[in-house]
């Protein structure tokens, strides 16, 4: 007995989105939480993003190292501008404002 695949994708209906970050690219963020391992966490566009050595509410400049389905891993390479970090919470706030 053969079994016929009709072009369906077994699991999940639809795939993952794009994401909104680039490998290598450099990001002003502020740390927002701690996660299970002791990494400092924020968000890019509601993007989970894991940065070593940093603890909430640290203001630093990140470089994407790793990207993943659901999350990105970076590493810190300076301290963040102060209009920058402001300008991508208001972004971020806007946009959860949007999705609920």
């Amino acid at each position: 007995m053969r079994y016929e695949r009709r072009g369906e994708r077994r699991g999940f209906g639809r795939g993952f989105p794009p994401k909104p970050v680039e490998l290598g690219k450099e990001y002003d963020v502020e740390i927002q939480e701690t996660s299970r391992r002791g990494e400092g966490i924020t968000r890019i566009k509601g993007l989970v993003t894991f940065v070593p050595n940093t603890k909430p509410g640290d203001h630093v400049r990140i470089k994407i190292t790793r990207i993943s389905r659901r999350f990105a891993e970076a590493e810190v390479v300076g301290e963040a501008e102060a209009k920058e970090v402001e300008e991508a919470e208001e972004e971020e706030t806007a946009e959860e404002g949007e999705t609920e």
